[in-house]
């Protein structure tokens, strides 16, 4: 486990936005209680959490991942409007302490999505 510091800053912030995921045209995810997390000079990722996602459109794969900084994710493929998007969303379900904050929450990549949006109220 590495901690997060001034060679590779991780922050965690609530998002003020609405944040809309959308696939296959359907949107699979909808929160205003995302939250954004800054890794070192990586683009900004959203982070909602699980009960603002439609769970029945995720199916849990056996793909898996190790983050020095964050600890191991667990991947969602998601399915919506004729569209599979394998391995497109990652949780951390028991996240290192730097960044407990996203613990029960989903991020996708934005490659394997329509979009994943911010929307002001």
């Amino acid at each position: 486990m590495r901690e997060p510091g001034p060679d590779h800053p991780i922050t965690v912030e609530p998002n003020p936005n609405r944040v809309r995921v959308v696939l296959g045209g359907f949107i699979v995810a909808e929160t205003t209680r995302a939250l954004t997390l800054r890794e070192s000079t990586l683009p900004p990722v959203q982070y909602i959490p699980r009960e603002d996602a439609q769970m029945d459109l995720f199916e849990r794969t056996d793909h898996a991942s190790h983050c020095p900084f964050k600890g191991d994710a667990a991947y969602y493929t998601v399915m919506a409007g004729g569209v599979v998007a394998r391995n497109a969303v990652w949780t951390y379900e028991e996240p290192y302490a730097a960044v407990k904050e996203i613990a029960g929450h989903l991020a996708f990549y934005p490659e394997k999505v329509d979009a994943i949006e911010e929307l002001r109220d």
